[in-house]
């Protein structure tokens, strides 16, 4: 209760890159992809960072430049009035610093606390709830402390910046089919303020299932062609015991076979059992918004719009049936962006501030899922 959206953007890179395009690179066609996701184009980051696309959407949540909403559309809001930033993001320009540190050098925000946070595709949703959370308790903690007359014993917290920002084209392997023409490159951003005594988001879900197949992963490609303390095998002996729990399939495709330059021969790529994915990610959107639905108290009906992870048009449909809802109530924008990641949810909620489908009061639902596995909801009124 009181976590207010106060504003909200996103951001897109230049390049636009159609099915046809991809069609000259593997064999597809722009009627294979259509009917298979729902995906027309998507956007590609050729000169711009991860960086600049969060920064671009951050900028239109705030205010400070054109092309975002505002609940206050007069009134930008003070960049030192920020105290904290979460980055969601799977593709950051670098490991240290953080994409939340670098965000928040490039913005100017002097009092703001940065991190970052995986969960996939399902990072917006974790990273909303994780930032609500925390000015919650700031701001109970803010109140006991006036009631007890001593000093707050935790950062005040009162306004969050939460970003997804992702250059996933970066992890695509754009020989293989079945991945390269999913994925696009973007940034979504909200501002969080706590408003005591308002309603702002009435509940949570956040689930996650063991990916013991190896459905979806990406590993990591570390160089040790300067490690003394053995070969490929020996080095990545901890990589590859922590693999097999993922069965033989992720143990050859992940790590196993050494390559020049990487850990044990890690794949950098994005590597996905699609029919596996789309089984979970379908029963799972489902479980997460009955989930929240109970939580709050409240039925389907009630909700003005949900919105989805933009990863397949077939799984929001799927969806909506096993709801019981027509596909009119979600917010469906992949056609033009396909599925940004951890950026996703967050772009497709401007999409639906922007195109006047929220208004004040309206209890909205923002539901996703992604690798790990991961999924989850959260519920708020607007």
């Amino acid at each position: 209760m009181g976590c207010k959206i106060i504003g909200c953007g996103k951001a897109l890179p230049e390049r636009r890159v159609t099915n046809d395009e991809l069609a000259s690179l593997v064999d597809t066609s722009d009627e294979w992809i259509v009917s298979r996701t729902g995906i027309r184009e998507r956007r590609i980051a050729v000169g711009e960072t991860a960086t600049d696309l969060g920064v671009m959407a951050a900028r239109r949540a705030l205010g400070a430049e054109e092309g975002g909403w505002r609940s206050d559309a007069a009134e930008a809001v003070d960049p030192a009035s920020i105290d904290l930033i979460v980055c969601m993001t799977i593709s950051g320009d670098t490991v240290v610093p953080s994409q939340a540190a670098m965000l928040k050098a490039a913005l100017g925000l002097p009092s703001a606390v940065a991190f970052d946070l995986n969960a996939a595709c399902a990072g917006c949703v974790y990273g909303m709830d994780v930032a609500s959370q925390m000015l919650e308790l700031s701001a109970a903690e803010q109140r006991a402390a006036a009631a007890e007359g001593r000093p707050p014993r935790r950062n005040p917290l009162r306004r969050a910046l939460v970003v997804g920002t992702e250059r996933l084209t970066r992890l695509v392997d754009w020989t293989d089919r079945a991945t390269c023409v999913l994925f696009g490159d973007g940034a979504g951003a909200v501002v969080l303020e706590w408003r005591e005594g308002e309603p702002g988001v009435l509940s949570s879900f956040l689930r996650n299932t063991d990916d013991l197949d190896g459905v979806l992963a990406v590993g990591n490609a570390f160089d040790m062609t300067t490690f003394p303390f053995g070969g490929p095998v020996e080095a990545a002996g901890a990589h590859s015991a922590a693999m097999a729990r993922f069965g033989d399939r992720a143990v050859a495709t992940l790590g196993e076979a050494p390559a020049e330059g990487g850990e044990g021969g890690a794949s950098p790529f994005i590597v996905m059992d699609g029919p596996a994915v789309f089984k979970f990610a379908s029963n799972a959107m489902a479980e997460a918004a009955c989930a929240v639905l109970e939580r709050a108290g409240l039925a389907i009906d009630d909700v003005k719009c949900i919105v989805p992870h933009q990863a397949n048009e077939r799984i929001i449909k799927y969806a909506a049936k096993k709801l019981g809802v027509g596909l009119d109530r979600f917010q469906v924008s992949l056609a033009s962006v396909g599925n940004t990641s951890a950026s996703s949810v967050l772009m497709a909620l401007a999409d639906a501030y922007l195109a006047g489908r929220i208004e004040p009061g309206d209890a909205v639902m923002l539901v996703g899922f992604g690798g790990g596995l991961t999924s989850g909801a959260l519920l708020y009124r607007a």
